[in-house]
């Protein structure tokens, strides 16, 4: 019986001093939500606690009180989701709160396929400056540290990263020929790589399609790749064909792995033509070849069967030698433009002829530079051609001239079937190759592609819990630590104590995507809060405009972290 008593007293005595216990405080406590922590686990219902800029805590946080407190029981708490190709470039200098993508999680914005912000020389600022059409700014940068040094100090939402173009540095010092380096040309290439990979870059991004990277060999590519190597940087490329040669444009990215020591992504990976829909499960076996040989070769894609480009992917690349005024100039000769107009017309594994094999209906007009083309916005080829009275090529031409630019165009390419053996792919990361824009403002007088507002709702409403063609917790794996540990980024991609609290609650039973090809400008929902470096900057579903995006430097990184 004394036993009894004095272990009731010994009980009672701990609950009053843990009541009289001082707790412990935090920025932020999230509470009772299924936390996926990165690493591809099993989740764990319980707590996150936030101090500052990292995270204090993954566990119980009895004890813990936060000035903003958060009940996520029945929620998805996750790490940010990485952006692993965005274009939102230029996005982020018109509207820093990125809220396309904050909607959805992202917490991450990755640039460089190809064409990086930098380094610039004085010719490439004016060449920028005059394709600049809906949005407009003043360059005040010229390396690649200066344009992610300049965003972040204009303020943006998200974080920010960049590999460096190798059609960038190609272009720095050779203009737009089509001719290879000289020895000391390709030395500074490499040395603009160097500078770049010491300044925070990732990697080198290649676009292959495109003049004047088309012109880049094989060995040119190596080089860059083997600067980049030394770094332990990432060698990551929209190969140099995704339909009739996609075989050997894979096998072109493999022996740059190999030769130059480098780990290797191919961008958007896809399978584009109807005749080409079944080399998909060729080119997964050769990467697993490939892996199996001790290749780190991996992927990314999108979640839609349309891409967008611009109307030089439905055009031979040797007329767009010399940049934009040289391409234009070639198209008003009548003897050229005959010749432009009979190569369109041929199936061909010499360049990627989108437009052939999208076919007219299947090209949509979605940007334009000269205002009084705006009202073709949403239309396809075939009608443009109809409401004109010319043939879809002599159209596409003509567009191109009057536009004074590209001009931007989406492209059904893709199957259904595809887009889902993709996914099921372990090393498959995903980037939207597109802008972050707003449901307003000046980003209204273009017509998008849906992936702007909702690719990552997309994986994880439609594909995740609807077609539940891979798990949710494989999902977030591959939106967050598996592409932070394939990009050599530090302390982001993981829910860990130490590491920055770049978190994202969502409820996995809800989040979707809206947006479609024919009203584009739709957010994302089911994305309640998102933090950036420990700051709210998406409360309640509704962005807060809090701007505490940084930049996030690479693995050759030579400046403190």
């Amino acid at each position: 019986m004394r036993r009894a008593r004095f272990r009731l007293a010994v009980a009672v005595l701990w609950v009053w001093v843990a009541g009289c216990a001082p707790q412990r405080s935090a920025d932020v406590v999230i509470r009772g939500g299924t936390v996926y922590d990165g690493t591809g686990d099993e989740p764990r219902v319980t707590d996150l606690v936030l101090i500052g800029d990292r995270i204090e805590r993954v566990g119980t946080a009895e004890g813990w009180r936060g000035k903003t407190e958060i009940d996520a029981a029945g929620k998805a708490v996750a790490p940010g989701f990485i952006n692993i190709l965005s274009w939102a470039t230029d996005s982020l200098i018109e509207d820093g709160s990125s809220q396309a993508d904050i909607r959805q999680g992202v917490t991450l914005e990755v640039f460089g396929e190809g064409w990086s912000y930098g380094p610039w020389n004085e010719e490439m600022k004016a060449y920028n400056k005059s394709q600049q059409a809906i949005i407009t700014y003043d360059i005040e940068w010229t390396t690649l540290a200066e344009y992610l040094e300049f965003l972040e100090a204009k303020g943006i939402a998200p974080n920010v990263a960049s590999f460096v173009g190798a059609t960038t540095v190609r272009i720095h010092e050779l203009g737009f020929d089509n001719r290879p380096p000289t020895a000391e040309e390709l030395e500074r290439m490499r040395d603009s790589v160097r500078q770049a990979m010491e300044d925070g870059a990732l990697g080198v991004g290649s676009s292959l399609i495109y003049a004047p990277a088309f012109f880049a060999d094989t060995t040119e590519l190596i080089e860059l790749a083997k600067v980049a190597a030394e770094y332990d940087g990432l060698y990551i490329s929209h190969i140099r064909n995704e339909s009739h040669s996609l075989l050997e444009a894979l096998e072109e990215l493999i022996t740059i792995a190999r030769e130059a020591g480098i780990r290797a992504e191919v961008y958007h990976l896809k399978a584009a033509g109807e005749d080409n829909y079944d080399k998909i499960d060729q080119v997964a076996a050769r990467i697993e070849e490939a892996r199996a040989e001790g290749l780190e070769i991996s992927t990314d894609m999108y979640t839609y069967t349309a891409g967008a480009t611009g109307l030089d992917a439905a055009m031979p690349v040797w007329v767009q030698e010399g940049g934009y005024e040289a391409w234009a100039g070639r198209l008003r000769d009548p003897e050229i433009r005959r010749r432009v107009l009979a190569e369109m017309a041929e199936p061909t594994a010499e360049w990627e002829n989108l437009r052939l094999m999208a076919g007219d209906d299947g090209t949509l007009l979605s940007s334009f530079k000269n205002e009084e083309l705006r009202h073709l916005l949403g239309k396809t080829l075939a009608e443009v051609a109809e409401m004109r009275g010319t043939t879809p090529a002599e159209t596409a031409i003509d567009l191109v001239i009057e536009d004074a630019s590209r001009v931007g165009v989406i492209y059904f390419l893709m199957s259904e079937e595809n887009i889902r053996k993709k996914i099921e792919l372990p090393y498959m990361s995903f980037g939207s190759d597109a802008g972050s824009p707003a449901s307003e403002g000046r980003f209204l007088e273009f017509t998008p592609h849906p992936r702007a507002y909702g690719t990552f709702a997309r994986l994880l409403g439609k594909y995740v819990r609807e077609e539940r063609v891979i798990p949710l917790t494989e999902a977030i794996h591959r939106l967050t630590g598996l592409t932070a540990d394939k990009l050599k980024i530090a302390e982001r991609g993981y829910l860990r104590a130490g590491y920055l609290a770049d978190v994202v609650v969502f409820d996995p039973a809800t989040i979707i995507d809206h947006a479609t090809y024919e009203d584009p400008h739709q957010y994302a929902t089911g994305v309640d809060h998102v933090w950036v470096n420990g700051e709210h900057v998406l409360r309640d579903g509704e962005h807060t405009g809090a701007t505490p995006g940084r930049v996030v430097h690479g693995p050759g990184w030579t400046g403190a972290r």
